[in-house]
Formats: structure tokens, C-alpha cells, sequence
């Protein structure tokens, strides 16, 4: 079982939330509010914190993770990839970024991804947050790929699709996304082809 811990400003949100995360019975919510300083008592270990924008200052986190035993993952919930940016130095063990009106089953992939300790987070967020990030020089990473990481790049380099890279490895299609920019970060790439080369000059996969 997944633990989470909700931070959303509206009960409503927070509610809708936690109908969502727990629809397939893989996840708990064992506390929800609308901010830190809103959380009253001992918590349980957290695995992965979900939280929308605003809903802790980058200081009040920084404490919250500090005394944390062991670190949790954090799913932020925002519409910028500015918003990731404040999470540099944090003492996550993986973090994850998705719109603010992200679906049931990116959700569901992003707190998994999380739990597994890998990076979940929106192409189309992620890709802005790549340009700040080490590049990859050749021959070198910025960070090893996962098992994981490295299956679905040997699939990118076979020509499949996502849909396709799903039903081989037998995961969602948004997993493969997640992955899938996981690879671009690591690689320093910004599309399939570059990510391809990359992977081939640093011995990864054979062409």
C-alpha cells in the first residue's frame, strides 16, 4: 500500500483527490489539508506527497523533509515547470510534476513512477526544466538509467510507439511517458532520434 499525503487549499480539491488516488485500492490517503502548517499531529511515514501550487512555502517543506524518516516522494500539481524549479536541493527521494487537471491515470502512473523513486512529470513541463539541468557530454550521463528506463529505451530504438512500448512491457501508457522523459533528461535529448544517438555513442543499446 501506497501512503500519501494530500496538500490542496480547497476541501473540494482535497476530496476529489483522494477519490481519485484511491480508486484502485493500491493507495491511502493518511492525512489531508490545506497546507503544512494546516497538518495537526504525528503523521505515519509518507510515501508520496501530492500537493497543488501554493499549498507550502519551499522553507516549510525543506523542515517538513528534514524531519521525515524515510524521505517521501513529492507530486506537485501545477500548470508551470517554474514551480518545479524551488524543489532544487530538496531532500526528495523523487519528485514528479503534472498539470493541475491531470486525469485519474496520469495520476495514478505519476504516484507510482514516484514510489519507485523515479522522476514522473509532464513532457511538456519537463522539457523547460531540461534546459537548467547538467547536459549530457559525450560519452557520459547526467544520472545511470533505470532497469526500467533502459527497456523502454531499447523499444524507442526498435521504431515502437508508446502504446506499443506499454503492451510489451505490460504498463500504462502514461508510465511510458514518464519514462520516456526520464530518458530525454538523462540523456541530455530533446526528442526520440537525439535520445537514440545518444544512448548508441554511449554503448546503452546497438543499432
Amino acid at each position: 500500500m501506497i501512503t500519501l499525503l494530500i496538500l490542496a487549499p480547497g476541501q473540494a480539491l482535497r476530496a476529489g483527490l483522494r477519490a481519485l488516488l484511491e480508486s484502485e485500492g493500491e493507495m491511502s490517503v493518511a492525512a489531508e489539508a490545506a497546507g503544512l502548517a494546516a497538518l495537526e499531529g504525528p503523521l505515519p511515514p509518507i510515501d508520496v506527497i501530492v500537493a497543488a501550487e501554493g499549498a507550502f512555502a519551499p522553507d516549510d517543506l525543506a523542515e517538513f523533509l528534514d524531519e521525515a524518516e524515510p524521505a517521501p516522494a513529492l507530486l506537485l500539481l501545477a500548470d508551470s515547470a517554474g514551480a518545479a524549479a524551488r524543489l532544487a536541493g530538496l531532500p526528495l527521494r523523487a519528485w514528479g510534476l503534472l498539470p493541475a487537471d491531470a486525469g485519474v491515470e496520469e495520476l495514478l502512473a505519476a504516484v507510482r513512477a514516484l514510489h519507485e523513486g523515479l522522476v514522473a512529470a509532464a513532457p511538456a513541463l519537463l522539457q523547460p526544466l531540461l534546459g537548467a539541468a547538467p547536459a549530457a557530454r559525450p560519452g557520459e550521463l547526467v544520472e545511470d538509467l533505470t532497469r526500467r528506463e533502459l527497456e523502454v529505451l531499447a523499444r524507442l530504438a526498435d521504431g515502437l510507439a508508446n502504446k506499443q512500448i506499454a503492451a510489451a512491457l505490460g504498463i500504462s501508457e502514461h508510465t511510458v511517458k514518464f519514462h520516456v522523459a526520464g530518458i530525454y533528461a538523462k540523456l541530455g535529448a530533446a526528442n526520440r532520434a537525439e535520445a537514440v544517438r545518444a544512448a548508441a555513442r554511449l554503448g546503452l543499446i546497438s543499432l
